[in-house]
């Protein structure tokens, strides 16, 4: 039926060219017959073509005598509250951190149980190709009428919710600049902070999908260099960005300077083990070494997962956890329905500054214990076969496992993951090691064995 389509890992997302109006109602056509919902929920971010994106999947919905609850803008922690509240299937018209180029749609079951690869979007790969899900022997009949679209405004009872889960009452007064990065946290925000003993700085509250200022992706350091100028010429206590859709969140302490996400999961699981000891953290396995001593250290059962929020999602389901996090600055909460949501991530970091006086370097100081290298991607003509020959190379020096990709333990806090990419013929390295010269000296290694660029 479509020529090309952009289904990924764990969404669908791609240039505006292939991500149109016609592949949106193709994919809310299959959407419907796949979780066979008599409602579904529609929310969508503020690039220029997510309304008729959202509009489009509507009708692909309603075409099968569906009903759908359209929420109008969101940000996608909001579209998870209405699928967490409303045990609802829902749908997201967003590419997150993505350029303006592009756009997408993100999917989860009831409850906003993740919805990926082999939980669905492969379903609807076939049917966008067939016409049929899987397994499905005949055309399916046309509904007797078609479904209805009613409009819903949830945005205060999301803020009700939000604020409910962290106790902000107390905190001392903060300064903090804020970088919305012209997506949906402008949209939130403004709301879910207010009456609180905050100075705030904001910077690029406007709603604005074309990116004007920087791209929404505040894991590339160009992207924060507004934000770290704002935060030292303001002399804040700390920095925030977000990305597109507001379901991931960065913090820089009160110099400008970036805190690892992996430092702010320990941070974070600290606090919530001295309140809640024996509780599980998930984490991924790109994360620090470090974190993984802090959340043991603290009295916690860490937990390891897959990259990627539906594998983590499902982790902390699995395990009943109180908290989660990756690498990429993806924070995951047991009682938001073990979904990720940058907003409550936000609170809880005012939460952990507001009662403490420290600062926010000091504070997540000692969790800073090892030199990461960060995500390394090199282009490869067989990834498969390149992850064999880094395997032979370590073979009978550590602990080696396939969780993802491969994983290589030398002891004393050194170790690396090699992944590959599910779109691209790239490799993706992370190494870590207890100084920076030897994590370099870990990462050159493996990097000579993969060899150059293809």
């Amino acid at each position: 039926m479509h020529r090309c389509h952009p289904i990924k890992a764990y969404d669908l997302r791609g240039h505006v060219d292939d991500v149109t109006p016609q592949l949106a109602r193709s994919v809310g056509e299959a959407f419907a017959y796949l979780t066979e919902a008599t409602t579904i929920v529609v929310a969508h971010d503020m690039r220029p073509t997510s309304p008729a994106l959202a509009d489009a999947f509507a009708a692909g919905v309603t075409a099968t005598g569906t009903d759908v609850m359209t929420l109008g803008l969101a940000s996608t922690d909001q579209l998870y509250f209405a699928s967490g509240t409303l045990d609802l299937p829902a749908a997201m018209i967003t590419a997150s951190h993505n350029p303006a180029s592009d756009n997408g749609i993100k999917l989860v079951g009831p409850g906003a149980s993740p919805i990926a690869q082999d939980t669905g979007l492969e379903d609807i790969h076939t049917y966008l190709h067939t016409g049929r899900l899987p397994n499905q022997s005949s055309a399916r009949q046309a509904p007797a009428s078609a479904g209805r679209v009613h409009p819903a405004d949830l945005h205060n009872a999301y803020i009700h919710y939000v604020r409910g889960l962290v106790d902000l009452s107390g905190i001392r007064p903060l300064k903090i600049v804020i970088d919305a990065g012209n997506g949906m946290a402008g949209h939130v925000l403004p709301d879910l902070l207010e009456g609180l003993p905050l100075s705030i700085v904001p910077l690029y509250f406007d709603l604005d999908g074309t990116f004007p200022h920087h791209d929404a992706d505040p894991m590339t350091p160009a992207n924060l260099t507004d934000l770290q100028a704002a935060v030292v010429g303001s002399g804040a206590d700390l920095g925030i960005a977000f990305d597109g859709d507001a379901d991931r969140c960065f913090i820089l302490d009160e110099y400008g300077a970036p805190v690892p996400p992996c430092a702010l999961l320990a941070w974070l699981a600290a606090r919530l083990l001295a309140r809640r000891p024996g509780s599980t953290v998930v984490h991924d396995l790109l994360t620090s070494a470090g974190t993984i001593e802090a959340i043991t250290e603290a009295g916690g059962i860490p937990v390891r997962s897959r990259v990627g929020h539906a594998f983590v999602k499902l982790a902390m389901e699995a395990h009943g956890a109180a908290l989660g996090g990756e690498a990429s600055g993806h924070y995951y909460f047991g009682d938001f329905w073990h979904a990720d949501s940058g907003a409550l991530a936000a609170l809880h970091v005012l939460d952990a500054l507001g009662h403490s006086n420290q600062t926010v370097s000091h504070a997540t100081a000692p969790f800073r214990r090892y030199s990461p290298s960060g995500e390394i991607n090199r282009r490869v003509r067989d990834a498969p076969a390149v992850l064999k020959a880094v395997e032979k190379a370590f073979e009978g020096r550590g602990f080696i496992d396939h969780l993802d990709g491969l994983s290589v333990s030398l002891g004393s806090g050194r170790w690396f993951n090699l992944r590959p990419s599910n779109v691209d013929p790239v490799v993706r390295l992370t190494a870590e090691a207890p100084t920076e010269q030897g994590m370099g000296e870990l990462r050159d290694e493996v990097l000579k064995v993969i060899g150059a660029d293809e």
